[in-house]
């Protein structure tokens, strides 16, 4: 999905650690979620995220995903998704 070059290239635009791509498991639990509609899943600005993500970039400390949507990455933080 990300080529490895671009990924060390990238950093998390809060805290400037390095991000790491998503697994299936947890793109699959948001996207569940988000699908229900019951406004569960949230961003940083704590609106309620209601289109389904291709995957992700995590954060170091693995509380944020910034979404990844046809191939491009997020990066914005007000974006970023909490990771409950």
């Amino acid at each position: 999905m990300i080529d490895p070059k671009l990924l060390s290239l990238l950093r998390c635009p809060t805290g400037g650690g390095a991000l790491t791509i998503a697994d299936e498991s947890l793109t699959n639990r948001l996207n569940q979620m988000i699908e229900q509609g019951d406004g569960k899943v949230r961003d940083r600005m704590d609106q309620p995220v209601e289109t389904v993500v291709d995957g992700g970039l995590v954060d170091e400390n693995k509380q944020w995903l910034y979404p990844i949507r046809m191939g491009i990455p997020t990066l914005v933080a007000d974006q970023a998704i909490a990771i409950e």
